[in-house]
């Protein structure tokens, strides 16, 4: 099943070239009080919503995917995480570039561990990235983002994958510099999920899907997640050796090599095998609203 996110925060199932509105499969959502939960409440209650949307799919309205607008499929998540330089060829191009290191030490994923970035900067394919500082350059990656759709804390590899609710395509855009990732990652719209989330069961092998990426048609990055260091259910793994992952956490697994610099006015086309391709515009930041 294909869910997705579209327009005034209208709930879509993807069928083809078109998404029916079944937004009314959300009144299978438990009502909630302050202080509101701190995980994602629709991936909390997939297995009920799903029910409802098969239901409610029968007779629901159809849109043209090319005519609606499509958010992130994740609207509340708890945490993003990320994993830094997990493709081989990627960590050789970021240690022999030195507008990509800027002189830090870039050390093996195993060293230096998962970076989080902030909630904020989350925005779905529709809404565009927007470049903050203009005078840095600021590069793409594409990554294979898996969401967390059951508690897991300090699970096995055997377990690991039975706590995934699904996949989509995810942008982890970055602004050069000496700062830590976490902060040149964070900028607002520098994480972008899409184009829909992909339920883990239409997923027969997670570990062997192709990746591409262009730019104004260029094609920049092309892999396989075959080709990871360390593989969705170890990520997993590593990271409720830290913290506790909730329903909607993002997971990041990492960008092949092939990252360059992006500017405002050009498109960035992303496909990756069997979770669709989304289209994302780059845009200069608007004047500060005080």
């Amino acid at each position: 099943m294909q869910i997705c996110r579209f327009n005034d925060n209208r709930l879509g199932l993807v069928d083809g070239d078109k998404v029916k509105d079944v937004t009314s499969a959300l009144d299978v959502l438990p009502a909630q009080h302050y202080p509101l939960p701190t995980h994602d409440l629709m991936i909390a209650n997939l297995p009920h919503v799903r029910e409802a949307i098969t239901t409610v799919a029968k007779g629901a309205k159809s849109y043209a995917l090319s005519d609606v607008r499509l958010l992130s499929p994740i609207a509340n998540p708890g945490k993003i995480i990320a994993a830094p330089v997990n493709y081989k060829k990627h960590l050789d191009e970021a240690r022999a570039d030195p507008q990509i290191h800027h002189q830090n030490q870039i050390a093996e994923i195993q060293r230096v561990g998962l970076f989080l970035k902030a909630t904020s900067s989350l925005v779905g394919p529709s809404e565009s990235v927007t470049i903050r500082h203009p005078d840095r350059r600021t590069d793409h990656e594409i990554e294979l983002a898996a969401i967390i759709g059951t508690r897991a804390d300090r699970v096995t590899r055997e377990q690991a994958l039975a706590h995934v609710a699904g996949y989509c395509i995810g942008f982890d855009i970055t602004v050069r510099g000496p700062e830590e990732r976490s902060l040149r990652k964070s900028i607002d719209s520098y994480t972008v999920l899409g184009p829909w989330l992909t339920t883990a069961d239409s997923v027969a092998d997670p570990s062997s899907l192709d990746l591409r990426l262009t730019v104004g048609g260029e094609v920049r990055q092309q892999a396989n997640t075959r080709d990871l260091i360390i593989g969705i259910a170890d990520l997993i793994v590593f990271a409720t050796s830290f913290y506790t992952l909730m329903p909607g956490d993002v997971l990041l697994t990492g960008t092949p090599e092939g990252v360059g610099p992006i500017k405002p006015g050009e498109v960035m086309d992303a496909t990756i095998s069997g979770l669709g391709s989304m289209r994302v515009e780059v845009r200069q930041l608007s004047p500060a609203r005080h």
